[in-house]
């Protein structure tokens, strides 16, 4: 009995070690990608749509990698579905607590609509079972490659943001690193991001083995809220200072990278997964919490405290929901 406290303490410091490294590796990743970013004068809208948002969804993709090579696919499918839940419930509730914000008008119209199709793409691509009874949910290479032209729809998008040169101009804040030291700390930031998973996953599914709770509880709040930190840090951050293209940015920019790269990725590369746990209720919730995200911004073209609220008090009824399965 003691070995088995011993075992399960030890697993649950190395999984917080692994938080640590994942968090502070996100970091030195972000703050690099943005120095080069500001070095170059690039854009916030774009900041906040690519470098900012994938380089937080560098924590997801190195642990969609793990999951998927260790032969752990309902954390895979948790890690995306419960990072996209927790990035807007969470993540843009708390942030819209603490400041609410105005939506620009290409937000409401163009990338919520485009994070809604990507989205709805994703689950008529899983839910086998909802066309067929009698198959299980599942992603195949080819579906994986689907993801990924989706993805392309949102790039086209970006290139015409930038061809066009109608976003909003970057901040006049000097980068945090010359070219040099930010290329050294986004290496070394990827290096961590990748080392810090192993430790996240690799104890999460020994401790949920060991102690008797499922996969599935496990990715949608351990592992998704973790990795969803540095977003969490980010958007507080923006908001606070009032750059509220880059907070709404990375989230919906987080969230198609999820998808599309996150999920698709490691499908193309290393073949089809199928999850008996996450199904219509999943992805379901998932694009509801879409589409209120969208009414809410379309009302006034702003999210306010009370809408916040509510995003936190759909989440607290999803987590009863997991729990309760």
């Amino acid at each position: 009995m003691t070995d088995f406290f011993l075992g399960i303490g030890l697993n649950i410091l190395l999984a917080c070690v692994g938080f640590f490294v994942l968090i502070k590796s996100a970091d030195f990743f972000v703050d690099g990608a943005a120095s080069v970013a500001r070095n170059f004068k690039i854009s916030t809208t774009v900041v906040g749509l690519t470098i900012v948002a994938f380089g937080t969804s560098a924590p997801e993709l190195a642990i969609s990698f793990s999951s998927h090579i260790s032969g752990n696919a309902d954390i895979l499918f948790g890690n995306v579905i419960g990072s996209n839940i927790t990035n807007i419930l969470v993540i843009l509730g708390a942030a819209i607590l603490i400041k609410p914000f105005e939506v620009s008008k290409s937000v409401v119209k163009i990338e919520i609509p485009i994070l809604m199709l990507v989205t709805i793409g994703m689950a008529v691509l899983l839910l086998d079972n909802l066309f067929y009874a009698s198959k299980p949910n599942v992603l195949t290479r080819t579906d994986g490659i689907m993801l990924l032209l989706l993805f392309s729809v949102f790039v086209f998008y970006l290139i015409t943001i930038i061809s066009n040169k109608s976003s909003v101009t970057i901040d006049d804040m000097p980068p945090k690193y010359t070219i040099v030291k930010a290329v050294i700390a986004t290496v070394l930031g990827l290096l961590g991001i990748i080392l810090g998973s192993e430790l996240v996953v690799s104890n999460a599914v020994t401790l949920a083995v060991g102690i008797g709770i499922s996969q599935k509880i496990i990715s949608v709040t351990i592992i998704s809220i973790g990795t969803s930190l540095p977003e969490l840090a980010t958007v507080l951050t923006a908001t606070r200072k009032g750059e509220n293209s880059i907070a709404i940015g990375s989230m919906i920019g987080s969230n198609i990278f999820n998808t599309c790269i996150v999920l698709g990725l490691p499908i193309v590369f290393l073949g089809g997964i199928e999850t008996q746990v996450f199904g219509l209720i999943d992805m379901a919730f998932m694009v509801f919490t879409l589409f209120l995200l969208w009414m809410f911004s379309f009302t006034k073209y702003a999210l306010e405290r009370h809408e916040g609220a509510i995003f936190l008090g759909i989440y607290a009824l999803y987590l009863v929901y997991i729990f309760l399965q």
